[in-house]
């Protein structure tokens, strides 16, 4: 997968957002990661928000994921990758 960055929260987070157009089904990816032991935080149509990995993680359905707290852009693409192949 192809990715940019951005930076957000002061600095403090980073935005990973897919090249690819993407459909994520929220409700498809809580239910796995749950599964997986993740807590989620808040959920609705539009928006997911869970604890991944000692960060608050939110998925959006177009495929952007924000990790607070994030500032490695290499890890915030690892760690998104990781996260978009295992709800899709």
């Amino acid at each position: 997968m192809r990715f940019t960055t951005a930076r957000l929260c002061g600095g403090k987070a980073l935005m990973a957002i897919s090249a690819d157009i993407l459909d994520i089904d929220i409700e498809h990816a809580a239910q796995i990661l749950e599964a997986e032991g993740c807590v989620i935080k808040e959920k609705d149509e539009m928006i997911l928000v869970f604890e991944w990995e000692g960060k608050e993680v939110t998925l959006y359905p177009q495929g952007k994921v924000m990790y607070l707290p994030q500032q490695d852009r290499a890890q915030c693409i690892a760690d998104a990758t990781k996260l978009l192949e295992k709800v899709r």
